[in-house]
């Protein structure tokens, strides 16, 4: 049985360790009538757009208002629960996260926040046990613009206390690996391996592999690296869906997921264990999409198959976004395209064709117009002008290209937290011109674009408090830079949230059944310790997730201090 509010003793996750979530039985709080009771209820409906109460019957909306009127509409023996000074917001959803990779870090270990190279080394040398993935000690969430020195480790730092055991540990930011001489030996890669199209092999003067493996040039060892076994898999997923609920949120957008995964969601959400809602994008590039396509769009009841994940570019910080001029802080460089343009094309009109809205993961401004080039040809040619067609991140973009984006009728599914943790060394990477494009979010705003806001978790926490306050505020945790990096740029309180409710619900197709708090609606909501739309911005970094509600179902409570 769920724990009521009242007499805990620490936070409480009310999820399963080996199979998913437990969710509510037959006379708990989804198939009762409850009554929430706040300071302040934020609906973000216009009608009634701040209320005291809301009352849930069977996973929706029954009635919001006063307290007098919602228990009036509740009736005789309604559950109440008196949330006290906190304030209920829509359910917020990330919309663009990796489950299967959070759920990686949450069980290897993590080099996040390691301020040099040799922090980095100690840890991995500490690394705990659940870091092995058969033979292979895994890792994540290094960033060589973090560390005192900047340059990319190599393969000798890592060999030096690993000479006989694989060690891949891949960077913050997905796009560039880290890998000692016997990953290298196992994955067959010599100083003749050439690069694969859309990767690259960081080499050394000798012309011998440094250890640094760009995009798809990570493909050559990932082939290698034993598999998790089906245990390993579900306590990582259970462990990223409890992660995530703590962080008070109700949804996930999964921007690329593998079919092994998927079948293990559905497998739980028609158990009725699957805690939140995810809208999954179908891995685009692997050999899965033929099973996707052939297989099509899936509706289950937490679960959402009707979109897919195609990548064109890598990540500006390991210089892998494609360019359409040269990185400003390496001439000759204008970064990688992970498949050529006549293959994307193919992709996307075939996705299309099968029902999908197709999500792109785009980063240089050269992605961008390609991006846009393809789903405006493709979308008239497959009648799909009206699919929402996502661009992932849009990060450096073309003014030109912003605008198209809009007039498109193409969504912007942007990470807030992209720009706050990129600030320090971005404009060194593109100059000061282009820059002006690049984490945009008015100018994609003042374009039509409807904003859909993320945290691409791992590569940022999946906090997303943080990601009110970093689109609110452009500075870091310290309130730096002072009035915020490229200030012009930041979001409102309202439009923040609105980003992770009302937009995410609509770049899912789901805008009339979540993101605000009306009668009839799913009963998806989050209570906080802070007003996120009102109250100071720098108490949002401190504010903690107080309660996290999916359908009705109480999925988090903190413990009462």
């Amino acid at each position: 049985m769920l724990r009521r509010l009242g007499g805990l003793l620490g936070a409480v996750v009310l999820l399963s360790a080996s199979s998913g979530c437990t969710r509510n039985t037959p006379g708990a709080e989804a198939t009762g009538t409850s009554v929430y009771v706040a300071r302040r209820i934020r609906t973000l409906d216009a009608a009634r757009p701040v209320v005291e109460a809301l009352a849930v019957r069977e996973g929706k909306v029954l009635a919001t208002g006063t307290r007098d009127e919602v228990l009036a509409a509740a009736g005789v023996g309604a559950r109440v629960v008196d949330l006290g000074e906190a304030t209920v917001v829509p359910g917020l959803t990330d919309s663009h996260g990796h489950l299967s990779a959070l759920g990686q870090w949450e069980a290897t270990v993590s080099l996040l926040g390691a301020t040099s190279k040799a922090e980095a080394l100690a840890r991995v040398a500490s690394a705990p046990s659940t870091s092995f993935q058969g033979e292979w000690l895994v890792g994540q969430g290094w960033d060589q613009n973090d560390w005192t020195e900047k340059a990319f480790p190599t393969r000798q730092d890592l060999d030096a206390k690993h000479p006989d055991v694989p060690v891949m540990l891949a960077r913050i930011d997905g796009h560039a690996a880290w890998v000692n001489s016997e990953a290298l030996r196992r994955a067959g890669v010599t100083r003749d391996t050439k690069d694969p199209e859309g990767g690259r092999i960081l080499r050394g003067a000798d012309g011998e592999a440094t250890g640094i493996l760009v995009d798809n040039a990570m493909g050559l060892v990932y082939a290698v690296l034993p598999s998790l076994t089906e245990a390993e898999l579900a306590a990582q997923l259970t462990a990223a869906l409890s992660r995530a609920a703590r962080a008070g949120l109700t949804g996930v957008h999964d921007a690329g997921m593998d079919l092994r995964t998927f079948r293990l969601l559905q497998r739980w959400d028609k158990e009725r264990k699957l805690p939140l809602r995810v809208y999954a994008m179908a891995d685009g590039q692997s050999a899965d999409r033929e099973t996707y396509l052939r297989e099509g769009p899936y509706q289950g009841e937490r679960l959402t198959l009707r979109a897919v994940k195609l990548v064109l570019d890598g990540a500006l910080g390991s210089r892998g976004a494609a360019l359409h001029q040269d990185y400003s802080d390496e001439p000759g460089h204008r970064g990688l395209l992970m498949m050529t343009p006549e293959e994307y094309e193919r992709r996307v009109r075939s996705f299309m064709a099968g029902g999908f809205q197709v999500c792109t993961h785009a980063i240089g401004d050269r992605a961008n117009t390609l991006v846009l080039d393809t789903l405006l040809r493709a979308a008239e040619a497959t009648g799909t002008r009206d699919g929402r067609h996502r661009v992932e991140h849009a990060q450096v973009m073309r003014p030109e290209d912003i605008d198209r984006l809009g007039r498109g009728g193409f969504l912007a599914s942007v990470q807030p937290t992209h720009a706050t943790s990129d600030m320090p060394w971005a404009e060194a990477r593109v100059g000061a011109e282009r820059i002006r494009g690049a984490y945009a979010w008015q100018r994609l705003k003042a374009s039509g674009a409807v904003l859909a806001l993320g945290s691409d978790f791992p590569v940022e926490r999946p906090d997303v408090l943080a990601g009110l306050y970093a689109a609110r505020t452009r500075q870091d945790a310290r309130g730096t830079p002072e009035g915020g990096w490229y200030a012009d740029q930041r979001l409102s309180g309202e439009e923040a949230l609105e980003g992770f409710t009302v937009g995410a619900a609509y770049a899912s197709f789901a805008e009339a059944r979540r993101g605000r708090l009306q009668p009839g609606m799913d009963a998806d909501f989050v209570a906080l310790s802070v007003d996120p739309v009102d109250a100071p911005v720098a108490e949002l970094p401190g504010a903690q997730v107080r309660l996290t509600v999916v359908g009705g179902d109480e999925v988090y409570r903190a413990a009462e201090k």
